[in-house]
């Protein structure tokens, strides 16, 4: 099994141009083993528990054990018989000083190790810098590892969270517009299956840096119920700088009693089930949102790396949650009660407004071209477009401003282009991603394609004005592409006087890691049958208020 199960854009220039090699140092140690011993505490804990059950079976079974206790004993005894006999055989060999030095530079005479021939040879070699076979001068591999890490300011960072053969990784790519390439630059092991991410412009305790300063960390939220904040800088970590829950964080928890047995209650403090969403404030640089199954939505301080208050605004999994890009306390949260929500943090206790929809929320998008209103796609891929200052007085009396069946199946993920107003595009279960064009009079799809991702879990945009067109789709297939959507004639239609100055290109790029089968790339001409029946097709499929 393989599959990318989220992914997220970082901008240009926010990552350091020579990514630094991660140091385990002692002090690295120590904060490590730290952590991992409340995680050991917790495995001991678990296991003494197990034990006292076991002994508790037994003593209610009576002497229904003595049979088997006898049977083990005599066992042992064999075995215990048979290691004294080995032990005889192997004692003509002296295995305990088999590399002693007899003295002429070779093994002990009669050792039967002493094939391996002159010890002294190979001793010169392994002392002699000189010997490229051996090592290589230090400088020389030192600039080739720096130039392999390099990262150039106009270079995008892709960041994708992949499962693969029962393993989880959040995979660092790298996206080089000028060359049309797209390839891993490091990954990191993650301890359960990955469910979202989130860019982080902040440091998270790291030490040496001033807590203000830009950064380059991301905040990866799993099936279990902590979140991980990774430094995007370093490569091959092997621990998270923090963690959000009741895991701890990168400073460990300083009690020294044992921490009790994880509890599934919801609370103030922590999340206790799957993380499904999360969203960092652009203004308010150090407040993290978590959405969870456990019901319940988590503002993380990212300075202390706890949680600041938790809200409960849903009474079923809170699967999505987006920041207002101007009214920057404003959060807005999907569930699958089939509500949504907008909430000003600052005022927990107030009541909330809240919209309906005919089906479990998917995703939920402010318009970044128009601070009244948001986007909002669900389970039976419609899509959704609300004005907020027409709040229903109660959520099955909602009316949307249009209403979109965007797709047959589930509308898995959404974007809205930041810097072309009213490029929408929309991914899905059924394998096809969408663009659309939301004009004054409603949306109008442009183009339809299979990317051959499988089904498709993450579309988003490229932040950059420079590669605003470069849309990257992931899926079911663990593969991820990145669409140079200008190249398509109807997309140049659509959008390209939108954008004068920057540059579109002539024919298709479909950008992966791997290189993309003819049979995953669909020409122009695919193209333009499927974009003959965009004007009627959508119109049919949108209810207009």
């Amino acid at each position: 099994m393989s599959m990318i199960t989220a992914a997220q854009w970082v901008p240009r220039g926010a990552a350091a141009a020579f990514p630094t090699q991660y140091n385990f140092d002692e002090s690295e140690f120590e904060r490590i083993a730290e952590i991992a011993k409340l995680q050991l505490d917790d495995a001991n804990e678990d296991l003494e528990e197990a034990q006292d059950a076991n002994e508790e079976v037994e003593e209610a079974n009576g002497g229904s054990g003595s049979t088997e206790g006898k049977k083990k004993k005599k066992k042992s005894k064999q075995d215990s018989t048979d290691d004294i006999a080995l032990d005889e055989d192997l004692k003509e060999y002296d295995l305990e000083n088999y590399d002693d030095d007899d003295g002429d530079g070779g093994v002990v005479s009669g050792q039967p190790l002493s094939v391996f021939g002159n010890v002294k040879s190979l001793t010169y070699y392994e002392s002699n810098k000189d010997d490229p076979y051996i090592q290589l001068p230090e400088n020389e591999s030192e600039d080739e590892d720096r130039e392999d890490l390099q990262i150039l300011a106009t270079d995008n960072l892709v960041l994708a969270t992949k499962v693969e053969d029962d393993l989880a990784h959040l995979v660092v790519h790298v996206y080089e517009d000028d060359e049309s390439n797209l390839y891993v630059h490091h990954d990191i092991m993650l301890p359960a299956i990955p469910l979202c991410l989130e860019w982080l412009d902040i440091p998270v305790q790291k030490e040496g840096v001033d807590k203000d300063s830009r950064a380059n960390f991301v905040a990866v939220g799993t099936m279990d119920p902590d979140i991980e904040i990774w430094d995007l800088d370093t490569v091959d970590s092997i621990y998270p700088n923090a963690i959000l829950g009741q895991g701890g964080n990168a400073e460990g928890v300083k009690e020294k009693k044992k921490k009790k047995k994880k509890s599934k209650k919801a609370n103030d403090e922590y999340h206790v089930d799957a993380v499904l969403s999360l969203a960092a404030n652009r203004r308010h640089r150090n407040l993290l949102a978590s959405a969870s199954a456990d019901k319940t939505i988590k503002l993380w301080d990212l300075h202390t790396t706890k949680c600041a208050k938790s809200y409960s605004y849903h009474t079923d999994k809170v699967c999505s949650v987006a920041w207002h890009p101007v009214e920057s306390t404003v959060l807005l949260s999907g569930s699958y009660d089939r509500t949504i929500v907008a909430a000003d943090m600052r005022a927990p206790d107030a009541k909330v407004p809240r919209w309906g929809v005919e089906s479990d929320v998917e995703n939920v998008r402010w318009d970044p071209h128009s601070q009244n209103h948001f986007y909002v796609s669900t389970e039976s891929g419609m899509v959704h477009y609300h004005d907020i200052r027409n709040v229903p007085a109660n959520p099955t009396a909602t009316k949307p401003v249009w209403t979109l069946q965007a797709h047959d199946e589930s509308v898995s993920s959404f974007d809205l282009n930041t810097v072309i107003p009213g490029f929408m595009a929309t991914g899905s279960t059924d394998k096809t991603v969408k663009i659309w064009n939301i004009q004054p009079t409603g949306p109008t799809m442009v183009v339809s394609r299979n990317l051959d991702v499988g089904k498709v879990f993450s579309t988003t945009f490229a932040p950059d004005p420079e590669v605003a067109f470069r849309l990257a789709v992931a899926g079911s297939r663990g593969t991820m592409h990145v669409w140079d959507t200008s190249t398509n004639a109807a997309v140049r239609k659509a959008f390209a006087h939108k954008v004068p100055d920057t540059p579109v290109g002539e024919e298709d790029r479909l950008v992966g890691v791997d290189e993309v089968s003819s049979d995953s790339s669909d020409g122009e001409e695919d193209d333009e049958d499927q974009d003959s029946d965009s004007d009627a097709a959508s119109r049919d499929a949108m209810d207009q208020d």
